[in-house]
């Protein structure tokens, strides 16, 4: 057991955090690891899903050990590191998935945040427990509040407390499933997203991050622009004409 391992299995990169024995904890080395793992997809991979080893544990974050020692120095460079892992987790231009299998705390929520969709089963737990170690929750944790709401967001960061998958309202899991029925689950959600062309995705894509950061002129100028790129690529005139062979006439005009 050490680094999380990687398999492409029918277009679909599978990365497991494979440390069952800690609770599936993260080492600073398993961040590059990832984050390489992302960005390295070749032409191939349409979709990411990232699990845990196991059946109790997705992961409980960044193992203890990575905060021992630091200095402010040393401590900015830790966490610009899992900023980084996060960062190319979020700007994929494949979709990714997170198949909560189990536990899922700190930096390993803030992943979960990061991905596109979330997957779990009903009886998982999840927290940012880092005010308990006397450190902030940073990074995509600035991503919760758009899932539960600013006040119980807060009241999650600042109590560091384990909270049931309820708690996390209805926008937070895409599918919930049994556990012997999670992957199949997830299967059937990238059944849906590996469908449509690479090109589109990837647009749509950097479009969630465009309206993630700015306003809703520039979201809206970009938004344009990207439209307009997109026909210069053979491929979208091709996916309107299946999409138009493929669909009865007479629901035709709800598309743009």
């Amino acid at each position: 057991m050490g680094l999380p391992t990687v398999a492409d299995l029918d277009r679909v990169r599978w990365i497991t955090f494979n440390r069952p024995e800690t609770a599936n904890a993260l080492r600073v080395e398993d961040l590059d690891h990832v984050a390489d793992a992302v960005r390295d997809l070749g032409g191939e991979i349409r979709a990411i899903v990232f699990t845990g080893a196991g059946e109790r544990t997705f992961s409980a974050g960044m193992h203890l050990d990575a905060f021992r020692d630091l200095t402010p120095i040393t401590a900015r460079r830790l966490i610009a590191r899992v900023a980084d892992f996060l960062r190319a987790v979020r700007r994929s231009p494949v979709p990714t998935v997170a198949m909560l299998n189990g536990t899922c705390l700190g930096a390993a929520l803030e992943l979960a945040l990061a991905c596109d969709i979330r997957i779990a089963h009903p009886a998982v737990r999840l927290g940012l427990p880092e005010v308990k170690l006397g450190i902030p929750s940073v990074a995509d944790a600035a991503l919760l509040p758009a899932f539960v709401g600013l006040s119980r967001a807060r009241e999650m960061i600042l109590t560091g407390d384990l909270y049931d998958l309820e708690a996390f309202g209805p926008g937070f899991a895409n599918r919930v499933a049994e556990p012997e029925r999670l992957r199949a689950a997830t299967l059937a959600m990238l059944e849906k997203l590996t469908g449509h062309t690479p090109q589109v995705i990837a647009a749509q894509k950097s479009l969630f991050e465009t309206w993630l950061n700015n306003g809703i002129t520039t979201s809206v100028s970009s938004s344009v622009d990207v439209f307009g790129d997109l026909f210069d690529d053979p491929a979208t005139a091709e996916a309107v004409e299946r999409y138009q062979h493929r669909t009865p006439r007479s629901a035709r005009g709800g598309t743009p």
